[in-house]
């Protein structure tokens, strides 16, 4: 019998280690999705996939929270049953092992929850997108007093095409002359021609 622990967390900005630390003891094991949302697909997360091929009758797989195995109720209830189904307990923390039946049950709910907040956190994003559109539109600036919606300019994308041009450039020349990306010039100097 196995101890593992299973642990994610949604974007690269996030770290996994308030989940280690939580989750209390030894772990023979560990499997993690660092930046993958847990709206993909338990089966879709390598992480996660690694984890269910390397399983075994009687091991326990301890998580941080039900959330922590996806945000899709269907697929959390769908993981849980498979990890049972190998004879497997899946142990939360704050909720302990959960097993047929009830265990199930309580896992159906929290995932319905955790579903619902998924929703709500793309309806509040969504509004907040809305707010900024039409302060941009009203004012010149979102409600946040930002001047874009996207990611602000490296530097001026007519500037940069101009400067090119002037000087019959490569990407590379224009590129280390203004700080940026060869991608970004390319992008900057194909948006001129247009």
């Amino acid at each position: 019998m196995s101890r593992i622990c299973y642990l994610r967390c949604s974007t690269s900005d996030q770290s996994v280690e308030a989940q280690r630390k939580a989750l209390s003891g030894s772990f023979e094991k560990e499997f993690a999705d660092e930046g993958v949302s847990g709206a993909t697909l338990a089966l879709d997360r390598p992480g996660f996939a690694a984890l269910l091929s390397y399983v075994r009758e009687g091991d326990v797989v301890c998580v941080a929270a039900i959330d922590r195995l996806g945000r899709d109720a269907l697929d959390v209830q769908s993981t849980v049953r498979k990890l049972i189904g190998k004879g497997v307990t899946v142990d939360v923390l704050g909720l302990g092992p959960i097993g047929k039946g009830v265990g199930e049950l309580i896992v159906a709910v929290l995932a319905q929850m955790a579903d619902m907040e998924r929703n709500r956190i793309k309806e509040r994003c969504e509004a907040g997108r809305d707010a900024a559109r039409a302060a941009i539109a009203a004012t010149g600036r979102t409600h946040r007093g930002k001047t874009s919606l996207g990611r602000p300019y490296a530097a001026d994308a007519e500037m940069v095409a101009k400067w090119r041009s002037n000087y019959s450039a490569s990407i590379a020349a224009t590129a280390t002359e203004f700080g940026l990306s060869a991608a970004t010039v390319k992008r900057y100097c194909a948006a001129k021609v247009r």
